[in-house]
């Protein structure tokens, strides 16, 4: 058994750290990080969510876990974070807004309860572990029962899905209102590990009208501002011209989203302190990955390694992370699993022989990173699936049709391309990373690559050859989400 200390990790799904980590935008989230600790170099191993949080679950990196485009489900190749708590005597709870992170995805092992929020109605998984806690979920399930794979419940989740647009609402709320009500009413004395991911960021941007008149320049109108186009597969291709002034839109509004979520992160906190856990808890928020909102000519969150989708916000509150204030130790979301089970007093010694991350708890033994890494092993959506959405896909598109891999160090982060394209930044004097030096600075990219190589061949990669079939529901969902299965 761990040792009582209840553990809470909250994705901020799609968020940057330059925008979350204000006061603001996210004043909950800011004073989580200013009482406790607010890691200002936390970098993700990938740019989108499906191998983002496989690292999150597992303490290992893309290619190791082997869930990313070429194999877009996490198999149980390792222990998850929710399996490892669960051994030692945690109770279990996750809820997810974004498909990827799904029971189909894989990633429901381990808990004893999985919500996810985008159904309309929800089934009970082999091992019971994706169930429901309201009667309204109940008769759902039941409902779920009868039509199984038939049309109405997936028209039924669209429905469900179109009115939580229109209210704003990605599933925010019916994520907050599970997690009162599961900490409310919990039985037992065991600590328990709580996961969930809010959605909200991520496209479409569409917040409630008073958090995004807060953040709108002036003169400009709610409804205006939801006319501003959002395609940012028609803005690749250069089918779509945005003006400055449009991507400033879509940034105010993309701060609201995280505003909103921001209230939910209050939600959460003040839920736990009603139910006495508060003292008890250490809480964690981290983003998954960033976005593109018109730099380097992209929008979303595909097809490059740059810090816009890979510098993301991490605070810690709680146990040893109160009043600790800013860590600029470089950190890897690989980290957060060993971590977690620090702070909680879990040993999963078996488990931990295989983490390419390693510890930041204050208490851990872990000497600080000198590089970190990052993979985008396919690209998503794939040219063929651009093809299908974009008449006329432009010649120029295709070079992104290829697998990168980073190492960054606190100064300079080094990419290579399957194309045999290389890059060099200097992430301190040029955070934009605007300005290549791979040609200025020669000797920095070859010492980065060799680390590169080196880090490649100390591990084997997941065989990752099976094909994952998307379908029904999920797939509807992510064809909205803008991945085009």
């Amino acid at each position: 058994m761990g040792g009582g200390t209840n553990v809470v990790l909250v994705v901020a799904d799609t968020t940057r750290y330059d925008d979350a980590l204000t006061a603001e935008v996210a004043p909950n989230i800011t004073e989580l990080g200013s009482k406790g600790t607010t890691f200002t170099q936390a970098i993700s191993p990938a740019p989108w969510t499906l191998p983002s949080h496989g690292s999150l679950f597992t303490g290992t990196y893309p290619s190791k876990h082997g869930a990313h485009a070429g194999h877009e489900r996490l198999e149980d190749r390792y222990p998850t974070l929710p399996e490892l708590f669960r051994s030692a005597g945690y109770d279990t709870a996750g809820v997810s807004g974004n498909t990827w992170v799904s029971q189909e995805g894989g990633f429901a092992r381990g808990f004893d309860e999985f919500h996810q929020t985008w159904q309309f109605v929800q089934s009970e998984t082999a091992m019971g572990e994706l169930v429901e806690v309201t009667e309204e979920s109940r008769v759902r399930a039941v409902g779920r029962k009868l039509f199984d794979g038939n049309p109405l419940t997936n028209a039924a989740n669209a429905v469900y899905r179109t009115l939580v647009r229109e209210r704003g609402d990605e599933g925010a709320e019916r994520a907050t209102d599970w997690i009162e009500n599961w900490v409310g009413e919990r039985d037992g004395d065991d600590p328990f590990f709580l996961f969930a991911n809010y959605l909200e960021p991520h496209l479409e941007y569409r917040p409630p009208k008073r958090l995004a008149e807060r953040f709108l320049p002036d003169g400009v109108s709610y409804a205006e501002a939801m006319d501003v186009p959002q395609e940012p597969w028609e803005y690749l291709a250069g089918t779509l011209e945005l003006s400055d002034r449009d991507l400033t839109v879509l940034r105010a509004l993309y701060r609201a989203e995280i505003a909103y979520l921001d209230e939910h992160v209050g939600r959460v906190r003040d839920a736990l302190k009603a139910a006495g856990e508060w003292d008890d808890t250490v809480f964690v928020l981290v983003g998954d990955h960033g976005e593109n909102l018109g730099e380097h000519g992209l929008m979303d969150h595909q097809y490059c390694l740059y810090d816009t989708l890979l510098h993301v916000p991490l605070v810690a509150s709680g146990g040893a992370f109160d009043g600790r204030g800013e860590d600029d130790r470089l950190v890897s979301l690989a980290d957060v699993a060993p971590t977690l089970l620090d702070a909680a007093d879990v040993p999963a010694t078996t488990a931990r022989r295989e983490f390419q991350g390693q510890s930041f708890h204050p208490d851990a033994d872990a000497e600080r990173h000198e590089y970190v890494f990052a993979e985008y092993v396919q690209p998503q959506p794939s040219m063929e699936a651009l093809e299908e959405h974009v008449d006329d896909l432009p010649a120029h598109v295709y070079e992104y049709d290829r697998s990168l891999r980073a190492v960054r160090s606190s100064e300079f982060k080094f990419v290579r391309g399957s194309d045999g394209s290389r890059q060099l930044y200097d992430v301190v004097d040029d955070p934009g990373e605007t300005n290549d030096l791979v040609r200025q600075r020669p000797e920095r990219a070859d010492s980065m690559e060799t680390v590169l190589d080196d880090w490649l061949r100390s591990f084997e990669s997941a065989d990752t050859d099976a094909d994952v079939a998307i379908e029904g529901d999920r797939k509807a969902q992510l064809e909205q989400l803008g991945y085009l299965q």
